[in-house]
């Protein structure tokens, strides 16, 4: 049985806060700068990795690390942390 912390994560796994990153940047692409279809590299948290179709990535859970996926075009495809 998953240990599950109120006000930490929400049903679905993610920490709470999931939704907000997920809504400030799904179908947006990371750069240097906010526009209306970027959103700047410097305001994602610390902990975080931008995943590429085919990339790899490492396999360890970190709650508090963002995973943003994107697709060939660096546009944001999915956004979990772990």
């Amino acid at each position: 049985m998953p240990l599950v912390i109120p006000g930490l994560q929400s049903k679905d796994g993610n920490q709470s806060g999931g939704d907000d990153w997920t809504s400030k940047l799904m179908g947006k692409q990371i750069g240097d700068s906010h526009n209306e279809t970027t959103f700047a590299k410097t305001d994602l948290p610390k902990e975080h990795r931008v995943i590429q179709p085919g990339g790899m990535s490492t396999m360890d859970h970190k709650p508090e690390r963002l995973n943003i996926h994107v697709d060939e075009q660096g546009t944001v495809k999915d956004v979990k942390f772990g």
